[in-house]
């Protein structure tokens, strides 16, 4: 009988507990929010694009995301979102003034020469568009990444060499070319190169040159080649594109999708808290 007694109370007990524990809270969706911001570099009127989780609460690091030699873009636009689904808040940055877009490649050349015409320029273009995203209410302003595609690549690279101030720049697909080598010791970001072993437009050459100017400046960088793939291969556009230019551009869906898993592993890397 006291046997009994005991087991009612320990199984009373237990319904108990049971009954008062919280129940498990199902994850809030993204509520990605998106903005078009115009914002002035000099003389020169820049239109970007901003996205954020307005479900997330509080500030969370920020994403410069530079735009493809053929401009600003919904390509890059929804880059942008999907860093914001993430937990970043991101700016679709625009380069050339006046969120221009190239229809034909000798436009793109045109308004990529006019935006790196001098140093100063380029670096002008850049700040404007780091402090946007830095005043953001959404953004922790001490926390700071930048990725680039193709053009992009190179110009967050660039900014890498000349030391500014982010945690960390990840290329796709980009020139690793420069006439204004890192310094030793200058080169503040980590970096993250994603590279298409089969792109003519950066041979191995190029890529064995930036490999040695990295070394010899100290840098902090993995750099990831994917055999067979050309050159911007993370624009599902680009196969098309390629043959009504006949130029050698192709989208990788497997490139694509790895490439995009090692910016997230990387960015969660150089945000880490300390």
């Amino acid at each position: 009988m006291k046997l009994l007694i005991l087991l009612l109370v320990l199984s009373s007990t237990a319904c108990t507990k049971r009954k008062t524990e919280e129940p498990m809270k199902e994850p809030t969706a993204p509520d990605v929010r998106g903005e078009e911001v115009t914002y002035q570099a000099g003389d020169t009127t820049l239109r970007g694009y901003l996205a954020w989780d307005a479900s997330k609460q509080g500030p969370r690091p920020g994403v410069l995301v530079v735009h493809e030699w053929w401009g600003h873009s919904d390509y890059v636009r929804r880059r942008a979102k999907m860093l914001a689904e993430e937990g970043y808040t991101a700016l679709a940055l625009d380069m050339y003034g006046d969120g221009k877009e190239a229809a034909h490649p000798g436009d793109a050349q045109k308004f990529m020469m006019e935006a790196i015409q001098s140093v100063d320029t380029a670096k002008a273009r850049f700040d404007a568009a780091y402090e946007l995203l830095q005043k953001h209410g959404s953004t922790d302003p001490s926390r700071m990444a930048a990725i680039g595609y193709c053009f992009g690549g190179a110009v967050v690279l660039q900014m890498a060499r000349f030391g500014r101030n982010l945690d960390g720049v990840a290329s796709f697909h980009g020139n690793l070319a420069t006439e204004a080598p890192a310094e030793k010791g200058a080169v503040n970001a980590e970096i993250l190169v994603l590279h298409g072993g089969a792109d003519p437009l950066v041979p191995a050459e190029q890529v064995e040159a930036f490999k040695k100017e990295m070394d010899a400046a100290g840098a902090d960088y993995t750099f990831i080649e994917y055999p067979g793939v050309k050159h911007a291969f993370t624009n599902p556009a680009a196969t098309e594109t390629g043959k009504k230019f006949d130029m050698p551009l192709a989208y990788d869906e497997e490139a694509d999708r790895k490439s995009w898993a090692e910016l997230q592993k990387f960015l969660k890397k150089v945000f880490a808290e300390p």
